[in-house]
């Protein structure tokens, strides 16, 4: 069967059960004695290991298989979930992601084995894992080992004597003990001259159950026939037959090189704990598929098939722009009310296709509590890490590029916010730092905020650094206002940070961040208070395709101002636009507005003389205002916006491009960079 088909699939819902799993672990690290959450990250292991059988991915498989086994112990009760034992998984689960980003690469899952993690792996279920705090091992073994002298002086050994049993063998093999059923351990040693070993396991199985009952075996039937075992086999059968019978079958199968068997016994005590565990258990499931809701039906759908419907929606608006604009029909009242009706229509399907565009910002969100688990051990700092608005939306486009932008504010307030446990006593606060990302939704933008309550930011250090820098002189520093000193940090390798750490202090974060956010439409701002912490708010767009704009003259040329950027609109007379230092402003309700002329930034030609009177579009980035001088208003329109292409993407006052009902072209400001 060609598995290329289900590729995609496959990676994408690695990516999902990898996210759960990341979740789960972290949970578990906190609630080490969940047995839900055991069971949970079992079942998702043991899923991811079924996938990348199927798919033909034996290193993944490999990997997740001797996860299984150790999380399969956790789940028996014979270890307790430890921090050395949480790092293994983490560890485990990096080289996973590791797999599902190379298959996602390449499309084979590489060369990398992780030898050495799968060895340890195997220690701690051996309970020889040289750092020993991995696991502890809570319950002596329930099958006693019993090795005879004769035993020890050949090189045949009962290993079904160190198998642990799950709560589900344990209550099988008490239910059947209490009908008169007798209960064997066996190790059979294939010969080494044998070709076909799962043939010959399948022969041994086989003759067994005409007999009994095979209730366990080591290694798992799956392994065996994938004949991933040396040569020999432990198994448990229940059967009414003797010791002697059991033992003359086996014997009599033709390749078998030993076999030893022992009655197996397990502790009474234990079972009934067991039996008793399980029926609550069962209750417990019972009780909990009662009360689990009735889920909503989805498909998965390739995000390029979305595009294409974006697209063909963002043409229909074009279209209906310019039914709008042909003159001699708009006095047609049937046309006018069939225009109506199809801007219903557009506007609906516009509203339905960016619905299914928006996800939850959880999808980002969630990566973090691992990344500020391990920055914190890294740092030897205690952090928690609060998150709230994990359900506000944003387009997929945005989703996908937010990502490392968030990372990198998180990372540097973990590491240059933040102080030390000690630092944090000694200034009265308590010793475990806090760091909080939160979204929500303001108006037609969504605002995520990276806070934390650290030391916050030195604005003398960021002059001190300017003035070095030579980007500003010391005299005009002293004219800055705060949140002029603090655009200085988005600058290309500019950083007060007097060490540079693997974590972060070189100075090319906070400007990646900038021109990351700039490139999506959106802003970032950044507030500090000495002592207290600091705060990075991150304005985004909900959608990057369709917007509302205000259509402006300048010149002969039109223009759009993003809807959502505009505070008022307002009639100012010549004479009260003032002068400071050099710039035009006005005073409007009490504040200081700076003037920008649009045509001049523009060089765009005037084609009236100045008026009286002039018009303003006041806009509005963050806490800045700023009003835009234009020569007439068009009106307000939905519009689509258009990329400039490669060869112009350097342009920075313009966001992009759209066509006009008319088919002219008219350009969009960037607010970020004329502001």
């Amino acid at each position: 069967m060609d598995m290329e088909q289900y590729l995609d699939i496959f990676i994408e819902e690695a990516k999902e059960h990898l996210q759960n799993l990341n979740e789960s672990i972290l949970e578990l690290e906190n609630n080490p004695e969940d047995e839900n959450l055991i069971n949970e990250i079992f079942r998702i292991a043991h899923t991811i290991k079924g996938m990348a059988g199927t798919m033909g991915f034996t290193k993944m498989q490999k990997l997740t298989h001797d996860m299984e086994n150790v999380l399969s112990e956790i789940r028996n009760g014979s270890f307790k979930v430890t921090t050395v034992l949480i790092d293994v998984l983490f560890k485990s689960l990096d080289a996973l992601e590791g797999y599902n980003e190379e298959i996602a690469s390449t499309g084979s899952e590489g060369a990398e084995e992780h030898n050495d993690l799968i060895r340890i792996l195997n220690e701690i279920l051996e309970g020889t894992y040289e750092a020993a705090a991995a696991v502890e091992v809570v319950a002596e073994p329930v099958v006693e080992e019993v090795q005879t002298l004769e035993d020890e002086e050949n090189e045949y050994e009962k290993k079904f004597t160190q198998v642990n049993f799950d709560n589900y063998v344990r209550g099988t093999v008490v239910q059947a003990k209490s009908q008169n059923f007798n209960f064997f351990g066996l190790t059979v040693y294939i010969s080494p001259k044998c070709v076909l070993k799962s043939a010959r396991a399948f022969v041994l199985f086989k003759a067994l159950e005409e007999i009994g009952e095979i209730v366990k075996t080591i290694p798992e039937v799956q392994d065996i026939e994938d004949e991933k075992f040396d040569l020999d086999i432990s198994l448990f059968v229940l059967t009414k037959e003797s010791k002697e019978k059991v033992l003359s079958v086996v014997e009599n199968l033709s390749e078998i090189e030993k076999v030893l068997i022992d009655e197996a016994e397990i502790k009474e005590e234990v079972v009934e704990k067991v039996v008793d565990k399980q029926a609550t258990k069962e209750e417990k499931t019972v009780k909990e598929k009662k009360e689990k809701p009735k889920t909503a039906k989805t498909v998965r759908v390739d995000i390029e098939r979305l595009d294409i419907l974006m697209n063909l929606a963002s043409e229909l608006i074009i279209i209906k722009n310019s039914l709008e604009n042909i003159d001699g029909l708009k006095q047609n009242s049937s046309f006018n009310e069939s225009v109506e009706y199809l801007e219903r229509i557009t506007t609906n399907l516009h509203d339905a296709v960016m619905k299914v565009r928006m996800v939850p910002v959880e999808q980002v969100f969630n990566r973090f509590p691992r990344m500020v688990r391990d920055l914190s051990k890294k740092l030897n700092k205690e952090i928690k890490l609060e998150m709230s608005g994990k359900e506000t939306e944003l387009d997929r486009t945005v989703i996908d590029e937010i990502g490392d932008p968030l990372l990198h504010l998180l990372r540097n307030a973990a590491d240059h916010g933040l102080e030390t446990p000690g630092e944090r006593v000694a200034k009265g606060k308590n010793k475990e730092g806090h760091m909080k990302l939160r979204a929500f939704q303001d108006g037609n933008n969504v605002l995520i905020e990276v806070k934390d309550d650290g030391k916050g930011i030195n604005l003398d250090k960021i002059k001190e650094k300017a003035i070095n820098n030579g980007l500003i002189s010391s005299t005009e520093v002293e004219n800055l206002k705060k949140e002029q000193i603090m655009d200085f940090l988005f600058m290309p390798s500019f950083s007060t940070a007097k060490e540079v750490t693997d974590v972060s202090g070189r100075g090319v974060g906070l400007d990646v961040v900038k021109t990351k956010i700039q490139a999506l439409g959106g802003s970032i701002e950044v507030d500090t208070e000495p002592g207290k912490g600091s705060t990075f708010t991150i304005r985004l767009p909900l959608t990057l395709a369709i917007i509302q704009a205000l259509m402006v003259n300048i010149g002969l040329e039109k223009y759009a101002v993003p809807l959502n950027t505009i505070q008022t609109i307002e009639k100012i007379d010549s004479k009260d636009i003032k002068m400071v230092q050099n710039n035009e402003v006005i005073i409007l309700r009490n504040k200081v507005i700076p003037i920008i002329r649009l045509d001049e930034i523009l060089h765009v030609k005037k084609d009236q003389e100045d008026q009286d009177a002039i018009t303003v579009v006041i806009v509005k980035k963050g806490e800045k205002l700023a009003g835009f001088v234009v020569d007439d208003l068009i009106g307000q329109q939905e519009i689509v916006i258009k990329s400039l292409g490669k060869y112009l993407s350097n342009i920075k006052l313009i966001a992009g491009a759209t066509i006009l009902g008319d088919g002219e072209v008219a350009l969009i400001l960037d607010i970020n960079s004329l502001v």
